[in-house]
């Protein structure tokens, strides 16, 4: 089973090199729409011109995080673009577009399929073979952009402008200084939280220093479910074990890490997978499950019907990462969750420009 918030898989899941063609299957679940009219279409309109808020309430079916309209006034203070949040062609389908950065770099939130009440959507930057997390929340990159801003010791008030009352409220400007605190990211873990690459940082001084016990203590420390649902503090792990020596760890690491969805790893697949020493007869083995053959194996070992379609949502997604094949899959992860009874993720994973 999947570890963490993403949408719930009997685990395996491995890559395609070609992907298989897919039975269209009527949904077994009757999905309701959130608007007035009584169901949800496989054809749904092309979008217009939503702005952000609309667009989360309205097609991903969430609450719009409070602060980000200010957030995207940060990011084009710092040279970005606001992009459409439907222009999700050739994305991750669970990702809603917020910027792209000079250097073509996409910062968008995510939206879970399925997760705890009350967690909000994180910001994360988005690749062709998956997501990276940036932060868990829209306020904590707030924060934790106005602490970097604050550290320059500049005087320009371009981004304390764009972030205007949220700014105000989630940081002091003068602060980090007066901390006395020298170092940036221990600022950022003691003050603001805890963020991937701020724990990578540290560990790659540890091992610079030869502190190879630091390193791992702070690698593991990494992997205790501060980031759930995603899958790179494992994979990192994974690679940190392989460098001091620790093979067979690093490869009990590596497969811990392929529980979580392909998408989190922040690496490419092969990469993990040859720390794990997964061969192809894993690979082939996924791809069997999401035929009609593998769906009809475990419906009939009494596993529900809407897990069986969330499993193959989850499966085709990772098996989509490996080549950044995400468009090839959307309609038949969609045609899952609407047979889960997950209707407006189907409808929000469908949307697009």
């Amino acid at each position: 089973m999947r570890a963490g918030v993403a949408v719930v898989a009997s685990r395996g899941a491995f890559a395609t090199a070609a992907m298989p063609s897919f039975r269209r299957l009527k949904p077994i679940v009757r999905c309701s729409s959130s608007s007035p009219s009584t169901a949800v279409s496989t054809t749904i309109p092309t979008s217009t011109s939503f702005d952000h808020i609309s667009f989360i309430k309205d097609i991903a079916a969430t609450r719009p995080p409070e602060h980000l309209n200010y957030l995207l006034n940060m990011l084009q203070s710092r040279g970005g673009a606001v992009i459409s949040p439907a222009a999700k062609e050739g994305l991750v389908p669970l990702v809603i577009p917020l910027s792209e950065s000079s250097a073509g770099t996409l910062t968008c939130l995510l939206r879970w399929p399925t997760s705890p009440p009350g967690m909000e959507m994180p910001v994360v930057e988005v690749h062709k073979h998956g997501v990276w997390l940036l932060a868990k929340s829209v306020d904590q990159y707030i924060h934790r952009i106005l602490v970097e801003e604050d550290a320059k010791a500049q005087d320009s008030n371009k981004l304390w402008n764009a972030s205007s009352e949220a700014g105000e409220k989630l940081y002091k400007r003068g602060d980090f200084l007066e901390s006395q605190i020298a170092d940036l990211d221990v600022y950022l873990l003691k003050k603001v939280g805890l963020f991937p690459d701020v724990i990578e940082r540290k560990v790659s001084r540890h091992l610079e220093r030869g502190d190879q016990v630091s390193a791992m203590i702070t690698g593991e420390f990494y992997t205790k479910n501060h980031f759930p649902g995603f899958g790179r503090p494992f994979a990192f792990n994974a690679q940190l074990l392989l460098k001091v020596g620790r093979k067979l760890e690093a490869k009990d690491a590596a497969r811990g890490s392929l529980k979580s969805p392909w998408w989190t790893l922040g690496f490419k697949y092969q990469e993990v997978a040859e720390i794990a020493e997964w061969e192809d007869e894993q690979i082939e083995f996924i791809k069997e499950k999401v035929t009609e053959e593998g769906r009809q194996e475990d419906l009939k070992k009494g596993k529900a019907p809407e897990q069986v379609a969330l499993d193959e949502a989850a499966f085709l997604l990772d098996l989509a990462s490996i080549d950044g094949t995400w468009d090839e899959v959307v309609d038949r992860v969609a045609e899952c969750y609407m047979e889960a009874g997950l209707c407006d993720i189907a409808k929000f994973i469908l949307y697009r420009e």
